[in-house]
């Protein structure tokens, strides 16, 4: 039987989502939690790949186990013995062939900056204090939409086979200090929103046009693009499948 788990967790103490040998991540956390309480070892498949610092406020991994689950009972447990950064919100059942990756329509990520000295944000959000131009980094937003190919703002090594992305949604919020980018599409490249926020800023700035926005994505040249904001301003918010409501 399969089943999906839905969990956050605060990115801040791990080498991101995936397992590494000589480092902490999300998903070691949690093979060994759930193959703890389940007595059977357990290997959790995640619905992407977060870097090291990202935060998560929606996860879902799935897994396999061979009997029913008692899900309530299971995510107490599991809330009982993981550390305080990780929270399991649901078990849920699901068919045999779905795939956390795989099947996801689309996600969505968030990027949270403060633009004055907060003691109580430094975790979860990016200080900037150099005055931005919100309505310019919005119309910048929709260059976005006309888009496919963001080979620009995607690390240079990596294994993909296609840098083509379906964004959906893309705009800055603001209200006081706080500033926020939220961003989703069918699929994202590694390090694609935080350079896409760098180069923004850049916008936001006045050092790069709109004109030259668009040839920067149209030049698929990481170099030609922003710097990428650090990783504990990054959150992923949602992710989204036919199956689950």
């Amino acid at each position: 039987m399969r089943y999906f788990i839905e969990l956050a967790y605060k990115g801040t103490h791990y080498h991101g989502w995936q397992y590494q040998p000589d480092a902490s991540s999300v998903q070691e956390t949690l093979n060994k939690a759930l193959s703890v309480i389940l007595k059977k070892e357990i290997d959790i498949v995640g619905a992407g790949r977060t870097d090291t610092g990202v935060h998560a406020k929606k996860m879902y991994a799935h897994f396999d186990y061979e009997t029913e689950i008692d899900s309530k009972i299971i995510v107490h447990k599991l809330n009982s013995f993981l550390p305080k950064d990780i929270v399991v919100f649901n078990i849920l059942k699901v068919h045999d062939d779905a795939h956390a990756r795989f099947d996801a329509t689309k996600r969505t990520y968030q990027y949270h900056i403060h633009t004055f000295k907060d003691a109580f944000e430094n975790d979860g959000s990016w200080l900037h204090q150099l005055p931005l131009d919100i309505d310019k980094m919005n119309e910048a937003c929709q260059i976005l939409f006309k888009h496919n190919d963001f080979e620009c703002f995607s690390k240079t090594k990596t294994d993909v086979r296609t840098f083509n992305c379906v964004i959906f949604e893309a705009h800055w919020q603001q209200k006081g200090n706080q500033l926020v980018f939220t961003i989703s599409a069918d699929r994202f490249l590694r390090n694609m929103v935080r350079a896409i926020v760098g180069t923004m800023i850049n916008i936001g700035l006045g050092k790069i046009t709109f004109v030259d926005f668009e040839k920067i994505i149209e030049s698929k040249d990481r170099g030609q693009a922003g710097f990428s904001v650090p990783a504990h301003g990054l959150y992923l918010t949602q992710i989204d499948y036919d199956y689950i409501k």
